[in-house]
């Protein structure tokens, strides 16, 4: 198995480092900043064997050319959909990638929405999904749209119970707090944002997060169930006819007024 260890950037961002004990190289994810990598690779004796990226936005794709000036042999990989200069490897959905240097293998899953060719990365029990899905929430529409995110979270839901869910930010408190208005009676709900707490308290990182637990805490997840549809509802003073309209009620109740 790979080891996978958060390399903080910014005030929330986590680059993800992909390792195996026994070898000289690793793989990182969505380095927005390329400082942080480099003392983190120097420091651990590592060479860059590749560039993971899932979309186009400057927090996830800053540190590439930096990165690749100190190690110009990495490849980059990245959407296909998107307009991302440094891309050397553009994929999009059923590609594979093949990372020997690390013993690992990713198929590309298409998950649009947040952006308009936003990828995930899916292999070893895990998932890589930018800011797709995170730990209690998803990422906000910017040049996608609400059905293309819906779809995308749809097909995150159906992948196996125990996926590792790897996404790029710590913003779970703040998503668990939102959660919580939609669903106010969710026992799941008020125990995971107690462990959070602690965990935070002790500075460490809230995700990965298992899918399983998604499923029973994320209303971007849960837009089929009654309480949330009722919420949805209660909000918008109307009927909604379907989950999608449900899932575009709730993200817009959260960007008007909890972000």
């Amino acid at each position: 198995m790979i080891e996978i260890t958060p390399i903080s950037a910014f005030t929330d961002n986590y680059i993800w480092l992909l390792r195996r004990p026994d070898a000289a190289y690793a793989v990182v994810v969505d380095p927005g900043d390329a400082a942080p990598v480099i003392r983190r690779l120097r420091q651990d004796g590592l060479s860059l064997e590749a560039i993971l990226i899932t979309h186009k936005h400057g927090d996830h794709v800053g540190g590439v050319s930096e990165l690749k000036r100190t190690w110009p042999e990495a490849l980059v990989y990245g959407p296909a959909g998107e307009p991302i200069p440094a891309i050397e490897r553009a994929l999009s959905e059923g590609d594979q990638v093949e990372l020997a240097g690390i013993g690992a293998e990713f198929l590309v899953l298409d998950v649009p929405g947040h952006t308009e060719g936003h990828i995930a990365y899916l292999g070893e029990g895990s998932l890589f999904c930018g800011d797709t899905l995170f730990a209690a929430g998803c990422g906000r529409v910017f040049s996608g749209t609400h059905e293309q995110l819906h779809h995308s979270l749809q097909r995150i839901a159906a992948l196996p119970p125990d996926t590792q869910i790897y996404c790029a930010h710590e913003y779970t408190l703040d998503n668990l707090g939102f959660a919580a208005w939609v669903e106010p009676k969710n026992q799941a709900l008020a125990q995971r944002r107690r462990d959070a707490e602690a965990l935070r308290v002790n500075e460490r990182p809230t995700v990965p997060s298992r899918l399983d637990l998604e499923l029973l805490t994320n209303p971007f997840l849960r837009s089929s169930e009654p309480v949330v549809i009722d919420a949805a509802e209660r909000y918008t003073g109307n009927r909604l006819q379907s989950p999608e309209a449900v899932f575009t009620a709730i993200r817009t109740w959260k960007d008007r007024e909890y972000d």
